[in-house]
């Protein structure tokens, strides 16, 4: 076939054969039931197969785990939550670490069901593929019509499948596919003033609060201090010496 050329040639490039069986690659339909493969460049300007994360990708014999401890006060028996990870294209500029399956393991078998229900779910969610960070804020947005509870350090979680998408998010952030959040810093600047601001504060509640007399003194109207007690029937102050007795 006869092309015509209408316009002037500016530039032209050259395709090799290993660039033509990467666009037919890219270009060609991914079968259903094999792991997503895509061809890339490398670093050295070598042709090399991606291996992403695919249903089908079968489980190898190990997989790395890590396993989170959930105690809260509306349960006698802790939660342990055990997130294994699949790791692709090991020992290339290409490894990534992407979480395969999870269990979660308890005493209380009041939560078997939901359990074994949620841990199906999840680890076919992360099977699955793409991107799966969305099942944190999915878990974090479930609450518990008897309320929530207070952690140790004064946070709030609204129910216990909220704490496991905590510890979901924790977990994805410590294999990178998370990031933390982060102040920038006119605002971390902000925090650190208004955090020393409220320091100084208590420290000085404090110092006033390091009283020398009895717990549950009362204040005396004549030296503005909480060291009025009952002494022989009498009202009397144990700083100045005040007394409704005379």
């Amino acid at each position: 076939m006869t092309i015509k050329i209408d316009r002037k040639i500016v530039k032209y490039q050259v395709q090799k054969p290993e660039d033509k069986a990467a666009t037919a690659a890219a270009q060609a339909p991914k079968a259903s039931g094999a792991p997503t493969e895509e061809v890339v460049r490398d670093k050295h300007g070598h042709m090399a197969k991606v291996i992403r994360m695919h249903e089908k990708l079968e489980r190898p014999e190990v997989l790395i785990g890590s396993t989170y401890k959930i105690k809260t006060p509306i349960s006698d028996h802790a939660m342990y939550v055990t997130i294994n990870d699949i790791v692709l294209n090991e020992d290339t500029e290409y490894e990534q670490r992407r979480p395969f399956e999870i269990f979660i393991n308890s005493k209380n078998l009041d939560h078997f069901q939901w359990i074994v229900a949620l841990t199906r779910i999840i680890s076919a969610v992360f099977r699955k593929g793409g991107d799966t960070t969305f099942l944190v804020d999915e878990l974090k947005a479930v609450f518990d019509p008897r309320g929530g509870y207070w952690q140790p350090g004064g946070k709030f979680m609204p129910s216990i499948i909220a704490e496991l998408g905590h510890v979901i998010e924790k977990h994805l952030q410590t294999i990178g596919l998370m990031r933390k959040p982060v102040l920038d810093p006119h605002q971390q600047k902000l925090v650190d003033e208004k955090r020393a601001e409220f320091e100084a504060r208590a420290k000085q509640a404090d110092a006033f609060a390091k009283a020398h007399f009895p717990e549950g003194a009362q204040l005396c109207g004549k030296c503005s201090t909480a060291a009025v007690v009952m002494m022989d029937g009498c009202m009397t102050c144990l700083n100045c010496g005040d007394s409704k007795c005379g």
